[in-house]
């Protein structure tokens, strides 16, 4: 539900003040005796490309001695003053918060206000519900985040102030990490290794399917209320999923919980009519194999520390780059919905992309392979924003649609590499980690897009460009450094992971060498596949 922001705070509004003595004033003009009212009321201003509009801040101050030209405008030298109502242009949406609560002029900060409050609600939700998940099992964080978001989705439906809105919009940003992240690692550790990339594909499809949804809902309503009441009415159907998921026997069995693991592994038994090979008995694990781990312990050990921050790297610049082409939707020309159209058909095919040849390349080379596809779109527009015909934006707008095929497919690859780096124990709090990180990239992403805005010229119109090209192709450099994991049996410990991505054990010379068997991804384990 998170994306519906395209079609509330980021989309360029056209507006004007309204009209004082004007009762029924609209955006729109109602005939000549209108706009002449318009000319006398609203001063006109230079914006973007050397266009004139009327101005979204300032009436003129005039009296009745007053004189008009034969425009019907008073003499430049005429002071102005900051209004305080507005009318809005309704031919795309017919309202929006930003209508509605009037976030314009000098109120404009709080829309970046409001969308780092969600932010922060998504980097809280990733860090705390992705450690309880870790303590508590993942069935029951997304019982309680599933909760959190029906409630928080209804409160800002029918939200009319601003405080209790972004608060909502909090509860809603807790909530989506925790059900994706726990419903995404739950997925990874419910399947077979050759069934990961099947699994993952799955859950991206949804979420395209959803945009979709969003798509159509947002055409047809043209309100964002509306839309909203509509996406929290179908996000109670998840209360019908949750009855029919498990916990994960992952997850039971590194607490030495192996009867309801087993309770598990049978009841997939049952269901698939096929034998599951598996001993989860306590005789096959020591004492190190159920003892709580915390994925800070991986920043002790140099090697895994190294890792980590290069899992972290990448999860901040993939995701400030998705989200700062994202942001871009609502400012795109053409029509919104046949803009977002494609940028949700572009996820698609990316992750369509990554279903076909995630597990024929590995993870390594696909990754490397679109970030630089993404950094390379990148720059090459800034090219042809500097020397080509602006009549020639739609190159700019196609090399967009490919930047974002390739960060999409980047974000949907390094989800799953990094669920398969980090080991069983910490595994949703190394995905929680590593979400916040990224969500900071996330707010990092529209200061880096507004740059133009402090740095005249050409040079800041494609500083933006050159930010996310150079970053992405840095990104993609940096994970030449991980281990490739495809079909491979992923760690359980933090000790399994130091050995992880090694051609040959040593158990001779230190603990740091000990390798526990992952008797949860073994070749035996569930269907006799490695």
């Amino acid at each position: 539900m998170h994306i519906v922001f395209v079609f509330r705070y980021h989309i360029f509004f056209y507006t004007r003040c309204s009209i004082p003595f004007f009762t029924n004033d609209t955006f729109e003009t109602q005939g000549r005796r209108h706009e002449v009212f318009v000319n006398k009321t609203i001063p006109m201003v230079v914006e973007g490309d050397d266009m004139s509009a009327y101005s979204q801040c300032e009436i003129y101050k005039t009296s009745l001695n007053t004189s008009y030209s034969a425009l019907n405008m008073p003499p430049s030298n005429t002071s102005t003053e900051q209004c305080n109502k507005w009318v809005y242009d309704s031919s795309v949406l017919k309202d929006t918060f930003i209508t509605q609560a009037n976030l314009v002029c000098k109120r404009v900060i709080a829309r970046a206000n409001a969308n780092m409050i969600y932010f922060s609600g998504k980097m809280t939700g990733a860090l705390v519900l992705g450690l309880l998940s870790d303590r508590f099992g993942r069935k029951k964080v997304l019982i309680i985040s599933t909760l959190m978001h029906v409630g928080g989705a209804f409160g800002s439906a029918f939200a009319t102030d601003y405080i209790f809105f972004v608060a909502m919009r909090f509860i809603i940003g807790v909530s989506c990490t925790g059900m994706y992240s726990s419903s995404f690692v739950l997925g990874m550790e419910l399947v077979i290794p050759s069934k990961r990339v099947a699994a993952s594909y799955m859950l991206d499809m949804a979420w395209c399917v959803g945009l979709y949804i969003l798509c159509f809902l947002a055409f047809v309503t043209r309100s964002w209320d509306m839309i909203l009441l509509v996406m929290a009415s179908l996000t109670v159907l998840l209360f019908v999923c949750l009855w029919i998921i498990p916990e994960s026997p992952r997850w039971l069995k590194s607490k030495g919980r192996f009867i309801e693991a087993n309770a598990v592994i049978l009841k997939w038994e049952t269901i698939n009519g096929k034998k599951a090979l598996t001993d989860t008995s306590s005789s096959k694990n020591t004492k190190d194999d159920i003892e709580p781990e915390s994925v800070l312990k991986m920043c002790t050990i140099p090697n895994l520390l190294i890792r980590t921050l290069l899992i972290y790297l990448n999860w901040f610049v993939i995701i400030m780059v998705n989200f700062g082409i994202s942001l871009n939707v609502g400012n795109m020309d053409g029509d919104l919905f046949v803009n977002f159209a494609i940028i949700s058909s572009m996820e698609m095919l990316a992750y369509t992309f990554c279903f076909l040849l995630l597990n024929k390349t590995g993870r390594k080379r696909l990754l490397v392979g679109t970030l630089f596809f993404c950094g390379g779109a990148c720059i090459l527009s800034v090219f042809v924003m500097l020397f080509f015909d602006k009549s020639l934006y739609w190159i700019t707008l196609v090399l967009s649609y490919i930047g974002k095929f390739g960060i999409t497919a980047s974000h949907s690859i390094i989800y799953v590499w990094s669920a398969e780096l980090f080991p069983t124990k910490v595994r949703n709090s190394g995905i929680g980690t590593s979400s916040v990180v990224g969500f900071a990239g996330s707010m990092t992403s529209p200061y880096i897009s507004d740059l133009g805005k402090y740095v005249h010229g050409s040079f800041g119109e494609v500083l933006p460009q050159v930010i996310f090209g150079a970053c992405s192709v840095i990104a993609g450099m940096t994970s030449l450094l991980l281990p490739e994991t495809n079909g491979k049996a992923l760690p359980e410990t933090v000790f399994d992971a130091v050995q992880f991505g090694k051609k040959k054990a040593d158990d001779r010379n230190s603990r740091l060498n000990c390798f526990y068997t992952n008797d949860a991804f073994n070749k035996d384990e569930l269907t006799g596949e490695v």
